[in-house]
Formats: structure tokens, C-alpha cells, sequence
């Protein structure tokens, strides 16, 4: 079943609002950060809220599928992008807290495979300009 926009945003506001309020606030670069801790064992993850969020709205054309804030993971179904000729799906992983390249792993494909190194690389520059977009704007207010 093929979400609507409306639906796909009110997915992505949850998403938001649980990833928030699993961590705590604080200042520094801890505020960069919400750690989600699993209540069934000792395992602890955290996940860069500014990475999640860049992550949505840069591949908001694309249905989400499955998310998991407690290791990072967002998996993403086929999708156009606007003005777009090709459909899309992609997987992401956040593996660490930092506001960094390193900690972004985008893996997306077309109907027909993999694409490009170029088209992977050109998604997760934007992920992380975004991020940073982000976290500039959250320390101006």
C-alpha cells in the first residue's frame, strides 16, 4: 500500500518526536545527540538527531518503510523523485553520534541495481548539508 504525502510526513513527525524523546537534553554537543537505550538489555545506541532529520527531509520522496532509532537504521521503498524519471529505494544507517561523514552509510539502488558512486555520494552530501543546515538553525534560536 502506497502512502500519501500526508501520510509519509506524519510518519516522518513521529519518527521525530519518538527519536527526540528518547534522549535528554543538554548542552554542548550532547544536545546533538539522543541516545535510545533498549529497556530489554544493556545495549545503548546513540543516534544523531540531526543526521535522522537531514535523512527525512532529503528522502522525503521516498515511502518510508521501516525505521529503528536504536541502531540507526532507516529503510526507504521505491520512490520518484519530483521531476524525476528513474524510482528509487534506499537504506540508511546513522552509526555514530558525531555530526560527521563517517557516521552516514547511504546505500540506494534503482529497479535495474546499484547506482552510481556519484548519485550515492551526491545523496549523502546533501544529507549532511542538510544536518549542518539544521543544527546552525537549532543554535540560532
Amino acid at each position: 500500500m502506497a502512502r500519501t504525502g500526508m501520510q509519509h510526513k506524519a510518519a516522518a513527525i513521529i519518527m521525530a518526536v519518538a527519536l527526540s524523546a528518547c534522549g535528554s537534553l543538554g548542552g554542548g554537543s550532547a544536545d546533538a545527540t539522543r541516545a535510545a537505550v533498549r529497556t530489554s538489555g544493556a545495549e545503548s545506541v546513540a543516534v544523531n538527531r540531526y543526521l535522522w532529520s537531514a535523512t527525512l527531509d532529503v528522502l522525503s520522496f521516498l515511502p518510508i518503510e521501516s525505521v529503528d532509532p536504536f541502531t540507526g537504521v532507516i529503510v526507504f521503498g521505491y520512490g520518484r523523485p519530483e521531476g524525476g524519471a528513474r524510482t528509487y529505494r534506499g537504506t540508511v544507517y546513522i552509526s555514530d553520534p558525531a555530526l560527521d561523514a563517517r557516521s552516514l552509510n547511504v546505500a540506494l539502488m534503482t529497479s535495474g541495481g546499484p547506482v552510481s558512486v556519484e548519485t550515492q555520494r551526491a545523496i549523502e552530501d546533501a544529507i549532511l548539508s542538510r544536518a549542518r543546515q539544521i543544527r546552525v538553525n537549532d543554535s540560532a534560536l
